[in-house]
């Protein structure tokens, strides 16, 4: 459970899915639980500014196991996750979908996001289009 929390990012590098490493951010991860668990929900963040660097796909990234999906689940856990990242000093926090997620997407809207644009992830994740949503958290 302690390897959930890295403020200070301290566990080293992190290796990409095109197998590049990287340094880590600060961040941490949360469990979505519900008699169990339904998934799992991370902030990381760059100390001091809202910019990330290219390889990262966002503030926030969540995910709910199959058989708990369109319960509500992600879209309750980004609410609570939200002043937190207030608390770490972000303005606001950005997120991404691919073209044809449409639930984590209505999760975002769901908690105030909005459309920023179209723009092709890193080569590490492919260079395939993505989207970019913006949450005002200040």
């Amino acid at each position: 459970m302690a390897s959930l929390d890295d403020r200070d990012a301290k566990a080293g590098p992190i290796t990409l899915p095109d197998g590049s490493r990287v340094p880590r951010l600060p961040g941490y991860r949360r469990w979505i639980w519900d008699d169990g668990f339904c998934g799992s929900i991370g902030i990381r963040w760059q100390p001091g500014t809202e910019a990330l660097p290219p390889h990262c796909l966002g503030h926030i990234g969540y995910a709910v196991v199959p058989w708990k999906r369109g319960r509500g689940y992600a879209t309750r856990a980004l609410a609570l996750l939200l002043p937190e990242a207030r608390k770490e000093g972000l303005k606001y926090v950005e997120l991404t979908t691919d073209l044809d997620n449409v639930p984590s997407q209505k999760v975002i809207t769901n908690n105030g996001g909005v459309f920023v644009k179209r723009f092709h992830k890193d080569p590490a994740y492919g260079d395939v289009e993505a989207l970019l949503w913006r949450i005002d958290v200040a």
